[in-house]
């Protein structure tokens, strides 16, 4: 197997789209954490942060804490996506191409579990960050990068930055082995069955139709390692576990609490999907195939 200069571009390409798909639907995501976080009886911070919806906790926020702060936390999270978008689109559409074989449902499954897992236990620390950032009561010290991975490296160590790990990885194997797949499946259908070509319009539908399976998926594990991560290693531990986590929520409040925040989860899976894969489409045509004058005259 010889390595080519195209290879690297299910890597850049998937950064990128990552990256701008992040930017713009960060602010569902700052919503998304705050709910998933409050009514945790188990842990009393989170217990009178009360938010009802979507909407009352971005008026809420921007009335007693700024508009800034609905993208506190933006620095970490494109760092993560830097990493986690690159490795994990590079890794699931390189893997395709290096196993041999006709593709199928099973090895597009298996492909994108594998790295999803991989790429999301890389870039652990930034998603912590980004988690710390975001619930606002577990802040870290420091407005940087820098300072804020300082921070938790000095009073935590290694594990404080690869806390929650575990749920993280399995959270993005999910979403990964659900998206991916689901992407692939919808707009090979639509392209056998001749209601739509290969074009934004196919990947538009086949984009929603991978965040809704995706987010429906994965929205337990989610609550789960946002818990689990929000906590400090030197405080009281509130968790010790993420199953511990998972069973105090469900036993404490109900299933229901595994689905809090999902509206905010689907509002910005929904787009973040639409958006990477409509840039990712479009990266791949404009720099891996010939523009079409060329086509005509060869």
């Amino acid at each position: 197997m010889s390595f080519k200069p195209s290879d690297v571009h299910p890597f850049l390409f998937g950064g990128v789209a990552s990256c701008m798909a992040e930017a713009v639907t960060y602010p569902i995501d700052t919503a998304k954490t705050r709910l998933q976080l409050q009514g945790q009886t188990i842990d009393r911070r989170y217990q009178h942060r009360l938010y009802t919806g979507l909407f009352n906790c971005w008026k809420r926020i921007v009335q007693e804490e700024g508009v800034a702060r609905l993208y506190h936390g933006l620095s970490p999270a494109l760092l993560r996506q830097a990493v986690y978008g690159t490795a994990k689109y590079g890794l699931y559409y390189s893997i395709k191409d290096w196993i041999p074989g006709e593709e199928s449902n099973v090895k597009n499954v298996a492909c994108a579990i594998m790295a999803g897992g991989v790429s999301s236990a890389i870039a652990n620390p930034t998603d912590v960050l980004k988690v710390r950032m975001q619930s606002q009561i577990a802040l870290v010290k420091g407005s940087s990068l820098v300072e804020g991975f300082r921070d938790i490296y000095f009073k935590e160590g290694l594990k404080g930055l690869w806390r929650g790990m575990v749920p993280t990885a399995q959270r993005a194997a999910v979403v990964a082995g659900v998206q991916l797949p689901v992407y692939d499946f919808a707009k090979l259908f639509f392209l056998r069955n001749g209601l739509l070509d290969n074009d934004s319009s196919n990947h538009l539908i086949s984009s929603f139709c991978a965040g809704l399976a995706a987010c429906l998926v994965s929205s337990p594990v989610d609550v789960i390692r946002t818990r689990f991560m929000s906590q400090r290693c030197y405080e009281t531990k509130i968790y010790k576990s993420s199953f511990q986590c998972g069973f105090m929520t469900v036993k404490n409040e109900g299933l229901r609490a595994l689905y809090k925040g999902f509206v905010p989860a689907f509002m910005r899976m929904g787009p973040w999907n639409i958006i990477f894969f409509l840039v990712y489409e479009q990266l791949t045509r404009s720099f891996t195939q010939p523009p079409s004058s060329l086509i005509k005259k060869t």
